[in-house]
């Protein structure tokens, strides 16, 4: 008899809903994807409908639920913090505690509602802890027999980070480190004082970080101040944090702003305001702060495991450049990353643990192959599908019979430097798009990065964008040229690629680094040389393989720019409407839907009511 698993992870941000049966991975996905609320914490009605749908199953048939926490432990880390920071916070409390005693602790009474089967009956319902279901992500799907884990986010119920061993099908814990004193908390807080939006401004702080000058001495100086004042970061990774500098615990807000300004001689930014070369080596000393941590977390997880191989989940396991010099240290042989790290991970991995760890099952173990399918768990659609979602728009479009032509045709308008959006049959599971939901771009082109940025995705124009490169191929253009299917590590482009840059690069402003060009792909290369690369393998994605193939006929670079297909403020593209509108409401000049290509200069003008973003 089938083992029919639903793992659940809501109410904090980034809800989800993944399906596994008999322990494989069928479908994943985020409430946002569907709600169009980017971050969307509400209960995953619309993904859970997706995830029974995609498996075929229906309510009845389900075997377990499994959520991605404990809300009790939760509650009484709640309870404890404001005891402990009474009288600050009162307010606070006032507000989030009745919400908690109406809802939050009676999670199990909505499971058990919302899941009923026939006859009165239900599934069985399970609550595995924060972290064990990062774990559990992390470590199940990926290609090892055994592993050090490693968990760091902002909270769960009460850690904040865990070294774990993963062997077989279990899974043992070493070590935890616990709420107040948290990496992730740490680095959103920055984010916050930097002027950008916690758990989605992490990733600007990252990609503003390479802008700040390493041998600055204002960079070294806030560096000292943080390290003696604010986080005490012992040998074995973990950290003391002094709270007399952060108000999460007990405010809606990251930082005591008056204290850090008087320690930093820096104002926190007002979001939108100008971003000054004191905020750039900020963020620059917070993220090179980072990296120490967790590079000494991960030394600590082999001493513990004495294991070759590291897997990691979590939000701050999607800090490319700290998992970066991790496998810089060469301290493991192989490193896995789940690529849903953050919460959304955790529905995945509720459902792998309640699997695996109470029967202790036989995991299947394909050599050198990950268990998440590309991350491609999300809907795919036929074309009667795309056409009924359009067919109100009125789109003009071409239908090609044969993909292979209608590849040669994109190609080609990408090098004559027009952009693409691209959507193609299942979506991503995870923040990152990787070549299903997104948009493309020539990287050789050095006006590429400014277009997109400003006139398409509506954002700052510092932010970085990555390679999609062809597997065989990485090594011709980046150091080290290893797989990196998810985008989860930086390379360094290779010498010959490279410009040289000014004297004075570093004493440039913001715009004027982002102006100089840097490489013979000036669009995909960081200030530092750096891009957040993703491998291409024939096998996983076939269909952008083989784009990447003819461009590299064209140009003779099986490489592009690959970002994700939405715009500031909205979740990835889900469906073909979505995608439409976004092409429409941008300036993007060619929409690819699976075999469906649309032109821009061909399209009917939106209705105005349509047009605002």
């Amino acid at each position: 008899m089938a083992e029919i698993i639903l793992g659940i992870s809501a109410f904090y941000h980034d809800s989800a809903a993944a399906l596994i049966i008999n322990g494989d991975i069928i479908a994943a996905a985020q409430e946002e994807r569907f709600t169009r609320k980017k971050h969307d914490s509400s209960f995953p009605e619309n993904a859970i409908a997706y995830v029974l749908q995609e498996g075929g199953i229906q309510i009845e048939d389900l075997t377990v639920v499994a959520f991605y926490d404990k809300p009790l432990l939760k509650f009484e880390r709640l309870l404890e913090a404001y005891h402990s920071f009474a009288p600050k916070g009162l307010s606070n409390f006032i507000t989030s505690v009745p919400v908690w005693i109406k809802e939050k602790i009676y999670i199990k009474k909505l499971l058990l509602n919302k899941f009923k089967q026939g006859k009165g009956k239900t599934p069985a319902i399970l609550f595995t802890e924060h972290h064990l279901s990062h774990a559990a992500s992390a470590f199940y799907p990926s290609p090892f027999e055994e592993a050090a884990i490693l968990t760091i986010d902002g909270v769960g119920e009460w850690a904040t980070a865990s070294i774990c061993e993963g062997n077989g099908n279990q899974i043992k814990v070493f070590k935890e480190l616990r709420f107040p004193h948290s990496v992730g908390l740490l680095y959103s807080a920055f984010t916050y004082y930097l002027g950008f939006t916690v758990n989605s401004g992490e990733y600007k702080l990252m990609g503003l970080a390479p802008y700040g000058n390493p041998a600055s001495d204002q960079k070294t100086e806030f560096k000292n101040k943080i390290l003696a004042n604010l986080v005490d970061i012992r040998e074995d990774g973990s950290i003391l944090l002094n709270m007399d500098y952060f108000d999460f615990a007990t405010k809606l807000k990251m930082t005591n702003d008056r204290k850090l300004e008087l320690l930093l001689g820096l104002a926190r930014r007002k979001p939108e305001t100008e971003i000054t070369r004191e905020h750039i080596n900020l963020a620059l000393a917070i993220q090179e702060i980072t990296e120490s941590i967790v590079v000494a977390m991960a030394n600590t997880a082999k001493t513990l495991t004495q294991s070759k191989n590291l897997v990691m989940a979590g939000g701050v396991a999607l800090n490319c450049r700290a998992n970066t010099k991790i496998l810089e240290t060469g301290i493991f042989d192989k490193i896995w990353i789940q690529p849903a790290a953050g919460d959304a991970g955790g529905a995945l991995g509720a459902a792998l643990a309640a699997f695996y760890i109470p029967s202790k099952k036989e995991r299947k173990l394909i050599p050198n192959t990950d268990h998440m399918n590309g991350s491609y768990l999300g809907p795919c659609f036929t074309d009667k599908e795309i056409l009924n979602h359009l067919r109100k728009y009125e789109p003009d479009y071409k239908y090609f019979e044969n993909f292979d032509h209608m590849l040669s045709v994109v190609s080609k308008k990408i090098a004559e430097g027009n952009v693409v959006g691209w959507f193609q049959d299942r979506m991503e599971f995870g923040p990152r798009a990787l070549g299903n939901r997104s948009i493309l771009g020539d990287p050789r082109n050095p006006e590429m990065q400014k277009i997109i940025n400003l006139k398409i995705k509506f954002r700052e124009g510092f932010r970085p964008f990555a390679p999609a490169v062809l597997l065989e191929d990485v090594h011709k253009y980046f150091t080290p040229g290893i797989p990196s299917f998810y985008m989860l590590f930086v390379f360094l482009l290779r010498d010959e690629f490279r410009k040289l840059l000014p004297e004075k690069y570093y004493d440039m402003n913001l715009s004027e680094m982002l102006n100089h060009l840097r490489s013979d792909f000036p669009s995909i290369t960081h200030v530092d040389f750096t891009s957040r690369v993703q491998t291409v393998d024939k096998k996983t994605n076939p269909k952008f393989w083989k784009l990447l193939h003819e461009f590299k006929k064209i140009t003779g670079h099986g490489m592009l720019i690959n970002t994700s297909f939405n715009v500031r403020g909205e979740p990835i593209v889900c469906n073909a409407e979505d995608a439409y509108l976004g092409f429409m409401r941008t300036q993007m000049d060619l929409l690819v839907i699976g075999n469906y290509l649309f032109d821009k200069k061909d399209q009917k003008q939106l209705h105005p009511s349509l047009i605002s973003l």
